[in-house]
């Protein structure tokens, strides 16, 4: 969208890019969201020794894990607070394009408001900044065609971990052979 001197940019989200948790476990992780959810696996990425796995929810969303070992599983019901942290990291916004990138990046420096430079993580371009709670937002774009995405272990941009989870051996094979069970925390109502 191009910008006139009288109007101001007005982004076009198409979405969440991704939202990004933390798990201390992608093995497990892989075996949940693409065994029981059936959420295709569409990317891998490898840090040194951090994981960052990506699982499909529709064309371009996804919702993305961290691999953290050190990391406290934390269990709590929908809607109730909790005193532990809990495993939300930041959540990242779709747009089409590095130009739209860019231009929110300016929109927000505009509006005295904190933002990184772009920055390229290969199949992502993205921006960091946070709301006005310190919640840590994200605006990110694909480098990659979205309507290609898919369960791709081959692909070497996309599937960049260089020592992926066995899980990932067996989804090539056609099943995982364990799927973990998952159960409510216990939950003790208020007096």
């Amino acid at each position: 969208m191009e910008e006139t001197s009288e109007q101001k940019y007005i982004p076009q989200w198409g979405g969440i890019h991704h939202l990004a948790m933390i798990t201390p476990d992608m093995d497990e992780t892989v075996r949940f969201y693409s065994g029981v959810l059936q959420m295709p696996l569409v990317a891998t990425l490898r840090a040194e020794s951090m994981r960052h796995y990506f699982f499909q929810l529709a064309p371009g969303n996804t919702i993305a894990f961290f691999e953290v070992a050190e990391a406290e599983k934390v269990s709590k019901l929908a809607g109730l607070m909790t005193e532990k942290n809990i495993q939300f990291d930041h959540l990242s916004f779709f747009l089409s394009t590095e130009q739209e990138l860019l231009l929110l990046a300016d929109r927000l420096k505009e509006e005295n408001c904190e933002v990184t430079a772009l920055v390229d993580h290969g199949i992502i371009r993205s921006i960091y900044f946070h709301d006005n709670n310190g919640i840590a937002l994200e605006a990110s774009c694909w480098t990659v065609d979205i309507d290609d995405l898919g369960f791709k272990p081959d692909d070497e941009i996309l599937f960049a971990d260089p020592e992926p989870v066995p899980a990932i051996k067996e989804l090539q094979n056609g099943t995982l052979q364990n799927i973990p069970s998952t159960k409510f925390p216990e939950f003790k109502p208020p007096l």
